[in-house]
């Protein structure tokens, strides 16, 4: 007669194969038989929680309400070279800042100068890699990223497997078929912070899956200072001078990678890279060849728009972890837009060996065949690329990426239809109705003649911008010998 496995046992084999909504379900029938079993509550606390997490010492990029409701400022005006507030501020190597979708390898079609790097809207050059967000940490909000291994110790298994004595929990682990599994305000925060065990599950869980940092003020041991867990809760409220101070305190107590980490993105949040810099070189003082403390100094000089001190960093990243997929894709974004696809090729290549398999990837894999003149290989790229797109956003900018190509090749009406499918999929794609609007005045379709002055205008603005554009210069030039010609 065959024997069955045990629901909880059952439900830990889910969780260490990181199937968590399974283990989550199965959870969920044993609460239901027994709502007092604090081990099934537990684990399943534990599987909501990783099925959103997003690493905390990521630093992350801000999105567009932070910088503009930003309140902690230091300067008005800061140093060139000082802030990450001001795009362009890079010293070396940066490419020039023109204008392009936030997207791997998406420029426009029509510009003179090949390769320029994309900027993201508040004007800092893309890394070639996507990473969370700061609204990541809410349910249903985070933002598909490349798989990486820097966050691989989040699937942190439970240390006993075999037996379980079940403990007749209080009425606040009662679950609730209609409601949320755990009604924050009824938990007694003091009684949990007394038991590290429950208490840490506890904490990650409204910290990540519910991000209610205000009652989750409470670290695991209830006792002492704050420590990084509670400090990261400060961070989450914007209170970054009390944040920098308990994390210095941490770190005083004991040495740790993630305080590092923390810190350094405090003063990334305070606009101070300098100083997250020397607080990176510190931390390679203390802990040499740190993958981490590396990478986080070359998202610092990217940020910075210091685009070669950046690959520099990725490259010593390479010679520590040779599988690290973050430098291996910003280094191969970098030969890319240095106009060096074939190399680039090499280093997108290998993150398919590795197993990354989705439809950035195989877009930029495409462009890189398309420049390096490889043209068996391009349509079925994109292709790949096409069948892997997980949301219209993305497949819009893989019709662009295609109607660039049939521009290259000459195939004008093809790179119409590309364009429209484009607007069918993403009807706010800007960069496509700019290219269309060139096509149908390259046939003569015009509806109106332009204002000139206008033009004009826009045109200094934008050479305000962007000095080293040639084709605003030209366009200036152009206006200025038919003015003086009326």
């Amino acid at each position: 007669m065959a024997l069955e496995m045990d629901p909880l046992v059952h439900a830990l084999s889910y969780f260490r194969r990181r199937k968590f909504q399974p283990c989550s379900d199965l959870c969920s029938q044993m609460l239901e038989k027994e709502p007092g079993d604090q081990a099934a509550w537990c684990l399943k606390i534990r599987a909501l929680t990783e099925m959103v997490y997003v690493d905390e010492i990521d630093v992350d990029q801000e999105g567009i309400a932070e910088m503009m409701l930003d309140e902690n400022a230091i300067a008005q005006v800061a140093r060139p070279g000082t802030s990450l507030k001001v795009p362009g501020t890079g010293q070396s190597g940066g490419p020039s800042q023109a204008v392009s979708r936030e997207y791997h390898f998406v420029h426009d079609i029509f510009s003179s100068v090949d390769h320029f790097r994309p900027v993201t809207q508040a004007g800092r050059p893309l890394t070639g890699f996507v990473r969370p967000s700061t609204q990541g940490g809410r349910p249903g909000t985070i933002e598909q990223a490349i798989k990486t291994p820097r966050t691989a110790h989040t699937a942190r298994p439970m240390t006993s497997a075999s037996g379980r004595y079940v403990r007749l929990g209080t009425a606040s682990m009662l679950t609730n078929p209609d409601g949320p599994f755990i009604n924050i305000s009824k938990l007694n925060l003091n009684n949990y912070a007394e038991k590290p065990k429950l208490a840490k599950a506890l904490f990650e869980y409204i910290f990540h899956h519910e991000n209610d940092v205000k009652n989750d003020n409470l670290p695991p041991g209830g006792r002492g200072g704050l420590g990084p867990a509670g400090s990261t809760g400060l961070d989450r409220l914007g209170l970054y001078r009390e944040a920098e101070t308990q994390f210095k305190s941490a770190f005083r107590q004991q040495d740790m990678v993630d305080t590092i980490l923390y810190l350094a993105k405090v003063y990334s949040r305070l606009d101070q890279p300098l100083t997250a810099l020397s607080v990176f070189k510190q931390g390679l003082d203390r802990f040499p060849g740190e993958v981490s403390l590396i990478c986080g100094i070359a998202r610092i000089h990217e940020e910075m728009n210091n685009i070669s001190a950046a690959a520099e960093c990725y490259k010593d990243v390479l010679k520590q972890d040779n599988t690290h997929v973050e430098a291996i894709a910003c280094i191969g974004s970098n030969h890319f837009y240095s106009d060096q696809p074939e190399i680039a090729l090499r280093f997108y290549r290998r993150l398919l060996q590795m197993g990354i398999y989705n439809s950035q990837l195989f877009n930029n894999l495409g462009l890189c065949c398309f420049y390096a003149q490889q043209y068996d290989l391009i349509l079925s790229s994109f292709e790949r690329a096409l069948s892997l797109a997980e949301s219209e956003e993305e497949a819009a900018d893989v019709w662009y990426n295609l109607g660039h190509v049939a521009v290259g090749i000459g195939d004008i009406n093809l790179a119409y239809q590309c364009f429209k499918l484009t607007l069918a999929n993403n009807n706010d794609h800007a960069e496509a109705y700019n290219n269309l609007a060139v096509l149908e005045m390259q046939k003569g379709r015009i509806e109106q003649v332009g204002d000139l002055q206008r033009s004009y205008v826009a045109a200094q603005k934008s050479q305000e911008v962007f000095p080293e554009h040639v084709d605003t210069q030209q366009l200036i030039k152009q206006l200025k010998q038919h003015f003086a010609r009326l």
